[in-house]
């Protein structure tokens, strides 16, 4: 593949694997804030002394990192917004363990680095690029501290920095053989509490109304609201309860994933869990939760994007295509629900996300990156 990228950035593969394999070992699980801002601090040490580009930290909050929103161009209306995350899943001590930092050939292995530290490095050095060139068109970066999950510090930001813009370019990572993603479905994340009344089992076991059977009526009826025809699916994932063996269970929790291709779909869906009543009237049910990211549909305006982007990749050597609609979310989710055309999937290529063989293409990440600043330029 060709890197188009301004010469004057005097960087290659060898650099790209160097600063990949610090990053990755730079390890910033959602869950510790320290660690997340230590991998922003790698992140803004690379963009530190560059001229053009306006560097703003938002102090985290809530037991999360720092946002960090980095700017370029004019700052007048329009222009791209570009998301990425520097959290990922994979706990503190995987790189010593499970998950070392390794290459193989093209491949480097270490934790997040397809999902998505290797997108960030896309997106930094696109910024770079245009901050260098100096390019009038406005660039906003949004990297975030947690949208591994659900990004519940961010999401009011992505959408505010969205409003106007001509585009949303998300750095997740491509799919097979690099392709872009033009739709996700929506997410709902749902709990439901039931309580029932406790007995000793084997003394007054005619006193107890059991919330584990109460749990097990309603379980199927909220999978049976799965509907592949729809794109819809609904999924009972954990489930605790009771307090010991010989007492009838006064209390169930279970939590319910949902996924849709639509805002209606999620309205039905959401109305029919909602309907959903207990069989044992001593029994009570409480739910709580919602659509965490609403539907990424394929609009106009994004299939407008994409043809812009092929158009723009084949000077790369890249042949982009896209898949049909996914079921993973993205802060994608927020910019299109709002309108803004939005390609995701920009990242770079590779594979084993959330798994012990994550790895990327060494070589994808500055022909992706050159096809995020041509993007940026529009």
């Amino acid at each position: 593949m060709v890197n188009r990228l301004s010469s004057d950035l005097n960087i290659n593969d060898r650099w790209v694997l160097d600063r990949l394999s610090a990053w990755a070992r730079c390890e910033s699980p959602s869950s510790d804030a320290a660690a997340v801002n230590r991998m922003h601090d790698l992140v803004l040490a690379d963009v530190a002394g560059v001229a053009g580009i306006a560097v703003e930290r938002i102090a985290g909050r809530d037991g999360i990192g720092d946002i960090i929103v980095l700017r370029s161009g004019r700052q007048a209306g329009g222009g791209t917004l570009l998301l990425g995350h520097v959290d990922t899943v994979h706990p503190l001590g995987t790189a010593a363990g499970k998950l070392p930092v390794r290459q193989e050939g093209d491949l480097l292995y270490g934790p997040g680095l397809y999902d998505m530290k290797g997108g960030v490095l896309c997106a930094i050095l696109a910024l770079i690029d245009h901050a260098r060139r100096g390019c009038d068109a406005p660039v906003t970066c949004l990297l975030s501290p947690d949208e591994e999950i659900g990004s519940p510090t961010t999401r009011a930001l992505i959408e505010m920095l969205a409003i106007g813009r001509a585009r949303a370019l998300v750095l997740e990572p491509a799919r097979t053989g690099g392709a872009a993603v033009t739709a996700r479905k929506g997410v709902g994340w749902f709990d439901v509490a039931i309580e029932g009344i406790p007995a000793h089992a084997g003394t007054h076991h005619a006193d107890g109304h059991s919330a584990i059977r109460e749990a097990c009526r309603q379980i199927p009826l909220l999978e049976q609201l799965t509907d592949y025809a729809r794109g819809t699916t609904v999924s009972v994932g954990e489930i605790s309860g009771g307090s010991a063996k010989n007492v009838i269970p006064g209390e169930c929790r279970f939590s319910v994933d949902i996924r849709v291709t639509s805002a209606a779909e999620a309205m039905r869906v959401e109305e029919s869990l909602a309907a959903l009543q207990v069989v044992d009237q001593r029994t009570t049910m409480r739910r709580s939760g919602g659509f965490n990211r609403p539907p990424y549909e394929k609009t106009a305006g994004t299939k407008a994007l994409f043809a812009e982007a092929v158009m723009l990749a084949q000077p790369l050597g890249i042949d982009l295509h896209d898949v049909p609609m996914v079921g993973g979310g993205s802060d994608g989710n927020f910019t299109a629900a709002l309108g803004i055309p939005t390609l995701d999937g920009l990242g770079v290529e590779g594979g084993g996300a959330h798994t012990w063989q994550e790895h990327c293409l060494i070589s994808s990440v500055l022909p992706r990156a050159a096809l995020v600043a041509a993007l940026c330029d529009c």
